[in-house]
């Protein structure tokens, strides 16, 4: 006599989407919905209010990025809290397990990056030019060099620090950094480290300023290549 499968599992989340035991297919269904990656990589450099992701994602609506919100926190992949500043603010914070994805965010950017499809002149966010500076490092370049370099970019700062090969990026304050570069968007630090565009042409239009050492940190925009085209 055959057993019947009496297994429940209406509540699964695993097998929702493509019922497929392969751990990529469960990614998928952990973060696989539009705009979740995008949430996750404006967390990656600490917590944030609903405001700050929404303006760092273009296009989502505050309806669908409260849904993303909730599902990511149901499945584990960030938290949220009140902070006490001038006023009680409650923030989004990524779990360690969900700090864990940049390895998987940043190989993904790298591989699409490749494709002669990738448009260079959409909206970029700060995070979003942040992570890309952690993926496209080159250790090679970096060897025997070490700095500390700011980003102010808009309202929001950032410190990088290059020593011993590695690069760590932080929101932080810009006071120990050795040089900082101003923007008022990312878009033009991306044609800097980038697109090839001479700083001196972007400083003549306004749209990057550097204070410090600025020789250092030109060394600093030489040390980040984008992967060849395919084909």
């Amino acid at each position: 006599m055959k057993l019947q499968n009496v297994t429940d599992t209406s509540s699964r989340l695993h097998g929702k989407w493509y019922d497929d035991a392969c751990g990529t297919a469960f990614g998928l269904e952990l973060v696989g919905e539009r705009w979740s990656l995008l949430i996750m990589r404006e967390l990656m450099f600490g917590p944030r209010r609903f405001s700050d992701i929404r303006a760092g994602v273009p296009g989502i609506s505050a309806k669908v990025l409260t849904e993303r919100l909730t599902t990511l926190e149901a499945n584990g992949v960030l938290t949220r809290r009140i902070v006490e500043e001038t006023a009680t603010v409650q923030v989004y914070e990524l779990t360690k397990w969900g700090y864990a994805a940049e390895p998987v965010i940043q190989e993904l950017g790298r591989w699409a990056v490749a494709s002669p499809l990738h448009d260079t002149t959409l909206p970029l966010s700060a995070a979003s030019f942040m992570m890309s500076l952690r993926t496209m490092f080159d250790a090679r370049l970096a060897l025997l060099f070490e700095a500390r370099i700011g980003f102010r970019i808009g309202d929001e700062k950032f410190l990088a620090n290059l020593s011993h090969g590695a690069l760590s990026i932080a929101r932080d304050r810009l006071d120990q950094a050795q040089a900082i570069f101003f923007a008022p968007e990312a878009p033009s630090l991306a044609a800097l480290f980038y697109g090839g565009v001479p700083f001196e042409e972007l400083e003549a239009q306004g749209a990057v300023e550097i204070s410090g050492r600025r020789e250092l940190a030109l060394r600093f925009a030489e040390i980040f290549t984008l992967p060849d085209k395919v084909g």
